[in-house]
């Protein structure tokens, strides 16, 4: 890659968010901003080559995008319109002092806001902040491009026609607000780390990255919140573990195999260092949330050099906590393994076996029954477990790694 090419990723990278953000403040038009940023960056790619690199990148590309969007408007048949529509925008009386000043900050909280349906919001996420592709986007969510186009295109007319303000909530809603917007970064990471499409790489390293660095820009502007940061720390813990979880032959790899050598000892560090800080604020008082205490289990995993030297102990003990603020199935599915552990598979047999009739159809569960069933030497209903679970999942190396477990029943 030339000096220019990967000056112009790395702007790509880093600018990306902040100019359409910048666009999306001045113009009040999703549109307007995302065409004109795309359109700064095709710019750049022939000016850059020609006349090489301006020594400030960011501002070269607002600069040049602003331009394009005024441009635009001007051509648009109802530019008086426009005009009034923009100059409005731009003459918005100041926030509140003490609302935290950051374009991309609004942008986020536009693009996650609840009026929008789940999948709007992560496609205009990975669009308008993380400056994905359509293709990217629709291969992402195996989806054809035509249909992602019109779901983001119906996202940004569904903002525009309910009238959706570019600003950031108040300080009221902020919390409610911010979970939102780290549901749609944590699905987004867990759609990469176990991707659901039968043709389609196990593990999605491009989507587990983004998620990770645009929750790392939600941290970077809202260092405060104790979930941003166990959302993080729970996203880098799981992340460090991805060249294990997948073998040679494309089987996943469950925790007890795993190499841990292999494990990426750097996200391992920052990640305890996130989780300590959290245990510190909880020491003072301050309740842990769902993501922290997520954070905190896989802190505890990822600290034993062995499988035999998990604490399942302090596991269960988080699960416990977990269960209080979250009584979902799925979780209690999750602590019952922590049990078996401790209690021996038939206890934890008798766990999963009350979840039955809300996991039905949920992979895992028939997954966790198979294993526990195997364990107490019942064969054939292990077996007929497994057939389940590699009938409901989706992902082609964990469909491996059961029928590799099933295959190995006497």
């Amino acid at each position: 890659m030339s000096d220019v090419e990967e000056a112009i990723t790395r702007a790509h990278h880093d600018e990306w968010a902040r100019v359409v953000a910048a666009l999306t403040r001045r113009f009040g038009d999703l549109d307007i901003a995302e065409e004109a940023a795309a359109e700064a960056f095709a710019t750049a790619v022939e000016r850059w080559r020609a006349d090489g690199v301006p020594p400030n990148p960011g501002a070269w590309l607002t600069t040049t995008a602003n331009r394009k969007a005024i441009d635009r408007i001007r051509r648009e048949n109802k530019r008086d319109d426009k005009h009034r529509e923009a100059q409005m925008t731009y003459d918005d009386p100041p926030e509140p002092v003490g609302a935290i000043d950051d374009d991309r900050l609004r942008l986020i909280f536009t693009c996650c806001h609840p009026a929008l349906a789940m999948e709007a919001r992560v496609a205009l996420t990975l669009r308008m902040v993380g400056g994905l592709t359509v293709p990217e986007i629709a291969r992402a969510f195996l989806v054809q491009g035509t249909t992602m186009e019109q779901r983001i295109t119906r996202a940004k007319a569904k903002i525009k026609a309910a009238r959706i303000p570019y600003r950031m909530p108040s300080a009221d809603d902020l919390p409610a607000r911010v979970s939102g917007v780290l549901a749609v970064l944590f699905l987004v990471f867990n759609e990469g780390y176990l991707a659901s499409g039968p043709d389609t790489d196990p593990v999605r390293h491009d989507l587990t990255t983004e998620a990770i660095r645009l929750t790392r820009l939600i941290r970077a502007l809202l260092p405060q919140d104790g979930e941003v940061a166990g959302l993080l720390a729970l996203m880098l813990l799981t992340e460090a573990r991805r060249t294990a979880r997948i073998s040679a032959n494309g089987e996943l790899v469950a925790l007890d195999e795993q190499d841990r050598g292999a494990w990426d000892a750097e996200l391992i560090a920052e990640g305890h260092r996130l989780v300590r800080e959290r245990l510190a604020a909880a020491a003072a008082g301050v309740a842990p949330g769902r993501y922290q205490i997520l954070a905190a289990i896989n802190a505890v995993h990822t600290s034993a050099r062995d499988i035999r030297d998990t604490d399942w102990s302090q596991v269960l003990a988080l699960y416990d906590q977990l269960v209080r603020l979250d009584p979902s199935p799925i979780i209690a599915l999750n602590r019952a393994i922590a049990v078996a552990e401790l209690d021996g598979p038939e206890v934890a047999l008798a766990i999963v076996d009350r979840l039955a009739e809300a996991l039905a159809g949920y992979h895992a569960y028939h997954a966790t029954r198979a294993d526990l069933l195997r364990r107490l030497g019942q064969s054939q209903q292990s077996r007929a477990a497994y057939d389940r679970a590699i009938e409901l999942a989706g992902n082609t190396g964990e469909t491996a790694y059961l029928t590799r477990r099933r295959d190995q029943l006497h």
